[in-house]
């Protein structure tokens, strides 16, 4: 716990020092912001990015107040914006080249500020929640076939590549993890070497977005294959440092694994949808469509909702009704 605490900390110090740093207004306005990303650190317990991209959103929308009313904004700016001002920023920011979706977090990051500020007795965010988001397209995910996400994991594919034996069995075994319990990239390089599941050891507990808790079984092939990552990792792996690590020893970075299934999915003839987190909607998808339990998925892939999940049974239906009009005869 204290660990957690402290790392919360680092994250809350660098956003303060960052907004104290970019954000145009008044003091007290400034104390504000401080207060808000204190809350969405400590207390709601946002991960760093999304801190970041919150924080970008609100620097954009202070900015725009400085230009558009010719005035240092104060708390009193932000809470007396009308709707025509809002609705005059989201023309600003889609004239500058914002889609939708940014559009729409933008427009989150400020609601969440202004509540905030409701909360701290300053105005209401009544106008906020009054301009309607930009509507987004849901697009579905592209899951990569059983086969080839099997040939993934696959150290033996890479054998030709003037690279270290045990490198390519850690990029194997991670690559597993992703595909075999579903895991984000991040929650499988954030496992320590205490937590690796070995032996008679087939359950992790991971801790996903929101600190939320999740306990995920470990099938037979990637507890065998992080066994022979072990076996040949040249490096003494302490107990809570990294499980996985570079080939100077120190944490592996995500950008390694995204480069190996790049490179991959040229032999394996894939196309560019087939990334990291694709192989966590592989995951996913592959058990709806062998009868997977809805519920059980959800707890599995740690999402909060139940809707999230529900994506996977249209990619299933969409699946079930391109086959239906590529081999059904009045289709043809």
């Amino acid at each position: 716990m204290a660990t957690v605490l402290k790392t919360d900390s680092a994250q809350l110090d660098c956003a303060t020092a960052g907004a104290a740093k970019a954000m145009p207004g008044t003091a007290a306005l400034q104390a504000q912001v401080q207060g808000w990303l204190a809350h969405l650190s400590l207390e709601r317990q946002y991960s760093s990015h999304t801190i970041e991209s919150y924080r970008r959103d609100l620097i954009q929308f202070l900015q725009f107040l400085t230009r558009h009313l010719g005035g240092l904004p104060a708390v009193e700016t932000v809470t007396g914006v009308s709707p025509a001002d809002l609705r005059a920023y989201l023309a600003d920011r889609r004239h500058g080249g914002a889609q939708n979706r940014s559009l729409a977090r933008a427009l989150a990051s400020l609601r969440s500020f202004t509540r905030h500020l409701e909360r701290q007795g300053h105005g209401s965010s009544t106008v906020f929640n009054a301009v309607r988001s930009p509507k987004l397209k849901r697009s579905l995910p592209k899951p990569v076939s059983a086969s080839a996400a099997v040939q993934l994991t696959d150290a033996d594919l890479r054998a030709g590549e003037n690279r270290p034996e045990w490198v390519l069995i850690r990029d194997a075994a991670v690559i597993g993890l992703l595909y075999g319990c579903g895991l984000r990239i991040s929650e499988a390089l954030g496992l320590r070497r205490s937590e690796a599941p070995v032996g008679e050891k087939d359950l992790l507990t991971i801790v996903g977005k929101g600190n939320k808790t999740r306990q995920v079984p470990v099938i037979e092939p990637v507890r065998a294959a992080i066994e022979a990552y072990l076996a040949g990792c040249p490096f003494a792996l302490a107990a809570e440092g990294p499980l996985f690590v570079g080939v100077k020893g120190g944490p592996l970075s995500p950008r390694i694994i995204q480069l190996v299934i790049e490179r991959m999915r040229g032999a394996l003839r894939l196309d560019a949808s087939a990334t990291p987190h694709a192989l966590r909607h592989s995951f996913a998808t592959h058990l709806m469509v062998r009868g997977g339990d809805l519920r059980a998925i959800q707890e599995l892939l740690g999402h909060a909702s139940l809707s999230t999940t529900q994506i996977y049974t249209a990619v299933d239906s969409g699946r079930l009704l391109e086959a239906y009009r590529s081999a059904h005869p009045r289709e043809r």
